[in-house]
């Protein structure tokens, strides 16, 4: 059990789940309380969850041997993110300004594309041992 857990895959999927959570709770507040659109709560729940989950990917799931949080890996991390973010805006409008789809629906979609486009882009680029800018 505990050799499954060394997976970057695992972690980045145990990340996700953390960052989901809070991106759902995020979304709900925004639109059932703070009355914005769910396209703009949606976007603005996605920006939070950046930071939670660079701290938690970088420290956990793609470690180098000095544990340090970079400037330049964050700045990866954060592109692959509004990529992320452009995803997640055009799913939500498609979701529920073209197909008229509830917004928790469109959420959903979202949480499948999403973590796994980022996955791909993190892994490939921004984390990658053989790339990682020294301290």
């Amino acid at each position: 059990m505990l050799s499954i857990l060394q997976s970057p895959l695992i972690k980045y999927g145990i990340v996700g789940l953390i960052g989901t959570a809070l991106h759902f709770a995020l979304l709900v507040i925004l639109v059932e309380w703070g009355g914005l659109h769910p396209i703009a709560g949606s976007a603005l729940g996605f920006i939070a969850v950046l930071v939670v989950s660079y701290i938690l990917n970088s420290k956990w799931t793609f470690t180098d041997a000095s544990g340090q949080i970079r400037l330049r890996q964050f700045i990866k991390y954060t592109i692959v993110s509004c990529s992320g973010l452009l995803l997640n805006t055009a799913v939500m409008y498609a979701a529920v300004e073209l197909a008229h789809l509830p917004y928790l629906l469109g959420q959903c979609i979202i949480t499948v594309l999403v973590p796994l486009h980022n996955y791909i882009l993190n892994r490939r680029w921004t984390f990658r041992p053989d790339v990682q800018e020294k301290a």
